[in-house]
C-alpha cells in the first residue's frame, strides 16, 4: 500500500510531482457507454487552477487535460482511463536556498524521514498540485452520478473569523467560492491586510450531495460517513471533516439532535444524511476545514538537513488561502467515493432496489 490509489471498484491512481514534466491519473473501473464531455472536465480543473484571482498563487498553468485511453468516440470503454496534464510554469530556482532546510507546517520532514530522499522544488509530491488529477478523475465521477441524478457541489462557508449566514449554492460566482454573496466585500479588505501582512488564514468547505439514494454505505468499519472522512482526510491541509451538525452536537440535547421520522420523510438532517454509516435518501453535508497556508513569507526559524537550527525565508508564489481553491477538489473526493460506494452496493445488494430519482 504505497498510499498513491484511492477507491475499492471506482479507483484513481495518481502519479507526478509540483515540478516534474506532467501530472497523470489512471481511473479503472468506471462503467463503460457512459458518455464523457472533455469539456466538462476541463471546466472542473478551470475552478481549481491558480492564477485567476490576486487573492489566489499567481502560477500560471492552464491545466489542460489529455485523455490518453479509455474513452472512444465520447463514451467509456471499461478499461483504464488515462489521463494527464503537463506542468508549463515551473520555477524551481524559487527553491534552491531552501533545499537542505525544512520548512515549518509541510510534509518536507516527514518525507526525508520516511523515504530518505525528496523533491524540494514546491514539495514535490506532497504540493497540492498534485490534486489537479483528482478534480480530472473526479470530474469523470460526476459524469457518472448525474446519469444517476445524483449532484455534488460546494463552497466556502468560513474564512477566519468571516462566516456566511445565508448559504446559497446559487450565488453569482465571486473570487473567494463564498456561498454567501453579502461577505465579498468584507473578504476583500480582509484579504488586502492578509497579504500585506505577508500571512495566510484556514478555511470551511461545505460539501453538498443531492439526489442520494437510501441503503448506500456498509456497517461498522466501512461506514459511508467514514470512508467519505476518508477521502476529504486526504486532500492537502484539511485538518477536519464534520457530516450534518458536526462538532455542534456535544452541545445538543437527543430531543434536538435526532431527525424525527414523518410519512413525508425527516423533519430535519441534523444527521447529514447518513445513519448508522448508511445513506437515508436525505442530503448529504458534509464539512471539510483547511489549515492556513504554511508557506509564508515571513521569516521564522527551522533546521536544516543537518540538524542546524536555521534562519529560513521562503519566496516563490502561495496561496494566502488555500481553502479558495479547494472546493473543486473536494468536490472530486466526495464523487470519486460516492460512486464507488455505489458500485460496491449494487455488487453486493444487486436484487434491492434503489431509488435514483
Amino acid at each position: 500500500m504505497a498510499g498513491n490509489t484511492f477507491g475499492t471498484i471506482f479507483k484513481i491512481t495518481t502519479f507526478g510531482e509540483s515540478h516534474g514534466v506532467a501530472l497523470g491519473a489512471v481511473v479503472d473501473g468506471c462503467p463503460p457507454n457512459i458518455e464523457i464531455n472533455e469539456e466538462i472536465i476541463q471546466k472542473e480543473l478551470d475552478k481549481r487552477k491558480p492564477g485567476q484571482s490576486k487573492f489566489v498563487t499567481q502560477r500560471k498553468e492552464e491545466d489542460e487535460i489529455e485523455i490518453l485511453s479509455g474513452v472512444f468516440e465520447g463514451k467509456t470503454t471499461g478499461t483504464p482511463i488515462g489521463l494527464l496534464i503537463k506542468n508549463i510554469d515551473q520555477k524551481s530556482k524559487d527553491y534552491e536556498n531552501i533545499k537542505n532546510k525544512f520548512r515549518p507546517g509541510h510534509a518536507d520532514i516527514t518525507y526525508q524521514e520516511k523515504y530518505g530522499i525528496r523533491d524540494y522544488r514546491g514539495g514535490g509530491r506532497a504540493s497540492a498540485r498534485e490534486t489537479a488529477m483528482r478534480v480530472a478523475g473526479g470530474a469523470i465521477a460526476k459524469q457518472v452520478l448525474n446519469s444517476m441524478n445524483i449532484d455534488v457541489k460546494s463552497g466556502v462557508v468560513q474564512v477566519g473569523k468571516i462566516e456566511a449566514e445565508n448559504i446559497n449554492f446559487d450565488t453569482e460566482k465571486n473570487e473567494f467560492n463564498f456561498l454567501d454573496d453579502s461577505k465579498v466585500f468584507e473578504l476583500e479588505e480582509f484579504f488586502k491586510t492578509l497579504i500585506k501582512n505577508q500571512d495566510s488564514i484556514g478555511a470551511r468547505i461545505l460539501i453538498n450531495i443531492a439526489g442520494m439514494p437510501a441503503g448506500i454505505g456498509s456497517p461498522v468499519f466501512s461506514k459511508l460517513d467514514a470512508e467519505l472522512a476518508k477521502a476529504l482526510m486526504s486532500v492537502n491541509a484539511v485538518k477536519a471533516v464534520e457530516i450534518g451538525m458536526g462538532a455542534k452536537v456535544a452541545s445538543m440535547k437527543g430531543s434536538e439532535n435526532r431527525d424525527l421520522i414523518t410519512k413525508d420523510g425527516f423533519n430535519s438532517n441534523n444527521s447529514g444524511g447518513i445513519l448508522g454509516g448508511i445513506s437515508n435518501g436525505d442530503e448529504i453535508n458534509l464539512y471539510a476545514s483547511l489549515k492556513p497556508t504554511s508557506s509564508i513569507s515571513q521569516k521564522t526559524s527551522t533546521i536544516d538537513t543537518e540538524n542546524n537550527e536555521v534562519e529560513l525565508e521562503i519566496k516563490g508564489r502561495h496561496d494566502p488561502c488555500v481553502g479558495l481553491r479547494a472546493a473543486p477538489i473536494l468536490e472530486a473526493m466526495t464523487s470519486i467515493c460516492i460512486l464507488d460506494q455505489i458500485l460496491l452496493d449494487r455488487g453486493q445488494c444487486f436484487d434491492v432496489p434503489r431509488k435514483f430519482d
